[in-house]
């Protein structure tokens, strides 16, 4: 079956009815928000929902905020590139949620702020806060590029569907809801495209079982092939997926979107209480898990159907991120209307990334950029903010263009996170734990963790990482048994760029080529944060930042955080304990002293 080639352009009327359903449904929500709302004016009620959501549909929302078309394209393609231990991200995300709840919600739900570039001119300076902004709209316009493009591009190529036609309608119908009905339909639209999602990803792995002979078979053909390479616990940093890198790596750059990233926060504060608002990120854990676990079986069941002949090394298709498109229309080839349902998947995806986008980019700008330096009424700030998050859903579509440019949709989206992500997540971390910090060190650290960041991040993008430290495991083509025809060019496609660094001389390279520009690029994320913590840290004290006094509710206090009252409480049970075991001793002792005997029985009489 796989072997033979694969007719593009083989959508039918039924696929493009599914696909046109999502989008109507999800424009739907928009229109409805917008009149249940219209008589409420206010940018909180726009931007923030009123305060008055519930954790449920909001833990919904935050799992499909960053759990993109990349999820659908680029996961699966990774385990079938490099193996399962990808999903070694299961563990960080679990380390990413209690540090997001313990030590950023507490602050920035008690400021009660919009924007969270807010805190920073509350505890530092206005310069590091628009610092702090340009950076965030550099970074989410950058990544929402690449969530509209790629898969776009993926889905264009194998199934036929319209390249921009994909593109302007992702784009318009997105900005349509995000405009009219703001964050209430923002979060209700996510809820609606993870159901899509996960009916995606099950359509696939029902599917593939079935013709593979069942989930045994797939896991056993994983593990023939190296997939299961769960536990390689190599210390190396410039090994592309370890144990450390993925754990490491990814604590970091998913605390730096939970914890820091505006669309997400913006989420969470959004909720009625502090207690909804931790409730919503712990339930959001287990839908992160979910995806993942779904994109690491669908990687296996790509890597099962075409483990004797693989379509990227073939030249059935150009770039990894076309692997799941083409083993969805190989597949369901009989199938009309599953080919449709994944593409709804994928972009149920690109919309609920691409709204989130839009949504805090116009919270950031109406609260950092043009609230300080304007007295408009709460009216007008709230057809501006509408205003806004049309001109960015514009910005979002122009610049998807420059996503062509990069290569795999994955690793470039964690690069921007970890660029860009790093150094903003260790300038607030520098805010909310260190008291001696100030906007001198703010400042120096923010600036010095993006230029390190930014040197090796271009650096590995200049002169790749040799595969001796990315390792991409075996791909067959010894069953391929089909004539190539038409335009295809097996030449001339563009193979796994590991293959073209070995032809490259050492002599060219600069001296660092090897070795800091080889850094996985999990630790780009550490690497900006790190940085910036420190030398704001070191330029905090030599300013004089030690005789800084911070209100106590600019900083993480113990009383903010769960853990001290899971303490406190286990030590008042204890100490009862104890107390209640020292009377009950006393009293045996009473009980055992013939000299008292007589008077104690007296006594209790």
């Amino acid at each position: 079956m796989s072997g033979e080639p694969l007719v593009t352009g083989s959508f039918v009327a039924v696929d493009y009815v599914v696909f046109a359903s999502m989008l109507m449904v999800s424009a739907a929500i928009g229109v409805y928000y917008a009149w249940v709302d219209r008589e409420k004016t206010s940018t909180g009620e726009f931007l923030i929902g009123g305060r008055r959501l519930t954790a449920v549909p909001v833990s919904l929302s935050l799992t499909a905020g960053f759990m993109s078309a990349i999820s659908v394209l680029g996961n699966p393609a990774e385990v079938y590139r490099y193996g399962a231990i990808f999903g070694l991200l299961g563990l960080s995300y679990v380390v990413t949620i209690f540090v997001t709840s313990e030590v950023f919600l507490p602050v920035f739900y008690r400021l009660s702020i919009t924007s969270t570039y807010e805190y920073l001119e509350i505890r530092f300076s206005r310069a590091v806060r628009l610092t702090g902004t340009v950076l965030f709209i550099v970074q989410t316009v950058l990544f929402t590029g690449i969530v509209i493009y790629a898969p776009a591009l993926a889905l264009a190529q194998v199934t036929g569907f319209n390249l921009w036609g994909a593109v302007f309608s992702t784009g318009l119908v997105c900005t349509f809801y995000c405009t009219l009905g703001g964050l209430k339909a923002v979060v209700w639209t996510d809820v609606f495209q993870v159901g899509i999602m996960l009916a995606g990803f099950l359509s696939i792995m029902i599917r593939s079982v079935i013709l593979q002979g069942g989930i045994n078979a797939i896991i056993v053909d994983a593990e023939e092939g190296g997939r299961l390479n769960m536990w390689d616990f190599d210390m190396n940093p410039l090994r592309r997926h370890t144990f450390w890198t993925v754990t490491i790596g990814g604590i970091f750059v998913w605390v730096s979107i939970y914890g820091i990233n505006q669309a997400q926060v913006q989420r969470y504060i959004s909720c009625k209480n502090i207690t909804h608002a931790r409730l919503s990120l712990y339930i959001n854990l287990l839908g992160l898990w979910c995806i993942l676990l779904c994109s690491v079986f669908v990687g296996f069941c790509l890597y099962s159907v075409f483990k004797k002949c693989d379509p990227w090394t073939a030249g059935l298709v150009s770039a990894p991120d076309q692997l799941v498109p083409y083993l969805v229309m190989d597949i369901f080839r009989d199938y009309p209307g599953l080919p449709g349902l994944f593409v709804a998947a994928t972009y149920s995806g690109s919309l609920s990334t691409v709204s989130s986008s839009v949504n805090a980019l116009a919270a950031v700008t109406v609260e950092d950029v043009i609230k300080p330096h304007t007295k408009m009424s709460e009216k007008h700030l709230a057809w501006t903010s509408k205003g806004l998050s049309l001109v960015y859903g514009v910005a979002c579509i122009a610049m998807a263009g420059l996503a062509s440019l990069m290569e795999g949709v994955l690793q470039a989206v964690i690069n921007i996170f970890g660029i860009i992500g790093g150094p903003l997540l260790g300038l607030f971390s520098l805010g909310i734990l260190c008291p001696f910090a100030n906007s001198k060190g703010a400042l120096s650290g923010l600036l010095s963790g993006l230029v390190v960041s930014l040197w090796v991040g271009i650096g590995a993008q200049l002169y790749p990482p040799s595969p001796e430290m990315t390792r991409p495991l075996t791909l067959s083509t010894e069953g391929c048994n089909f004539t190539v025809t038409g335009d295809l060019n097996w030449t001339s496609t563009a193979l796994p760029t590991e293959t073209n660094t070995i032809t490259m001389t050492t002599d060219g390279k600069p001296l660092l080529a090897d070795t800091w520009y080889s850094l996985s690029y999990f630790y780009l994320g550490p690497l900006g944060a790190l940085t910036a913590f420190s030398v704001g840290m070191i330029i905090s004290l030599i300013s004089g930042g030690w005789k800084l006094k911070v209100e106590s509710r600019l900083m993480l206090m113990k009383e903010d955080t769960t853990s001290y009252y899971v303490y406190k409480f286990l030590k008042e049970k204890v100490s009862y304990g104890t107390e209640k075991l020292d009377l009950t001793k006393n009293r045996e002792e009473k009980n055992t002293n013939i000299a008292f005997c007589g008077d104690e029985s007296n006594a209790s009489v």
